[in-house]
């Protein structure tokens, strides 16, 4: 090894003229390609990872190349086979890191294609692991919904309709609304498995329809009407994909959960968000007496343990 490498190492370990500590440090979109076993067959696949340590106020700074060379390791350890658990290579890239990194406490974010995400937190103590999934769909406004509804019944009875018959109308033709593409995003923290396939089916049922590549026109009929009926905010989404993960799986207390939804405004300049983080136990207990919490446990700091 060269003086100069020597050097580079050893400044890296040296004090910073400012001594504060760091949150986070690392690197931040490497993309690597892993591969898939499928029986006999093999599928590459892109994964875009993430990985920082926190920074002793002592340490001037991280071994930034050790890192993708890491996640070369790492990834060539794990038995990648037909069921990829993308929270299962984070936590093991996140372990090593903190080896590595002589670090106290590592974090790594690991995200397919296919919109599965992984994340892992690894002290000496211990690793906690999320798997979180992102999903587009389509909610429908229940507010310009229900606009719609009281001008067509003043229409209809204007028309000479009489009430029993508008209410008919008005409960077998669906309503006009304005329609927001939304991006809906679930964690779940645990060590119990988690099937992120269910985990999308959760956020798409949560907003008003899916989203779909190609359509043929029933299709689309289909994805209209579909929407229509079941008009929904995105505070309406958030709580729906947590109640659903609730009733789905048995998960502990201290187990987390973070749901976020974001609208893609129609007829605003501006788009819509919500979202709600907290252990299981936060969640339960505001299910139970709808009363509301002091606060809410944030996905960084359950990770941290």
């Amino acid at each position: 090894m060269s003086d100069g490498v020597h050097f580079l190492q050893d400044l890296q370990a040296s004090p910073p003229d400012v001594r504060i500590g760091l949150s986070r440090a690392g690197v931040s979109g490497v993309r690597k390609a892993i591969r898939i076993r499928y029986g006999e067959n093999e599928k590459l696949i892109a994964a875009d990872i993430d990985c920082t340590v926190d920074l002793d106020p002592k340490q001037k700074g991280v071994h930034m190349s050790r890192f993708p060379e890491l996640f070369e390791e790492a990834i060539e350890e794990v038995v990648i086979e037909e069921a990829l658990l993308v929270e299962q290579l984070a936590a093991h890239i996140a372990a090593q890191i903190v080896e590595r990194q002589s670090a106290l406490r590592a974090e790594v974010k690991t995200q397919e294609l296919v919109s599965l995400i992984g994340l892992a937190a690894a002290s000496e103590r211990a690793t906690r692991r999320v798997v979180g999934v992102e999903a587009t769909g389509i909610n429908a406004c229940p507010c310009a919904q229900g606009l719609v509804r009281e001008s067509s019944r003043e229409r209809l009875e204007a028309a000479g309709f009489d009430s029993e018959d508008v209410d008919r109308i008005l409960e077998l033709v669906p309503l006009a609304t304005h329609n927001q593409r939304g991006r809906g995003t679930l964690y779940v923290g645990t060590e119990e498995p988690v099937n992120a396939e269910q985990l999308v089916q959760i956020v798409e049922s949560s907003m008003s329809a899916p989203v779909y590549g190609l359509l043929k026109r029933p299709d689309e009929l289909h994805v209209v009407e579909q929407a229509h009926a079941h008009a929904r905010f995105v505070e309406d989404s958030v709580r729906l994909a947590l109640h659903g993960t609730l009733e789905t799986y048995a998960l502990d207390d201290a187990d987390f959960l973070f749901s976020r939804q974001l609208n893609f405004e129609t007829i605003h300049d501006h788009d819509v968000i919500a979202e709600r983080f907290g252990t299981v136990r936060e969640l339960r207990a505001e299910l139970e007496d709808g009363r509301a919490l002091g606060r809410h446990t944030e996905l960084r700091e359950w990770l941290g343990g």
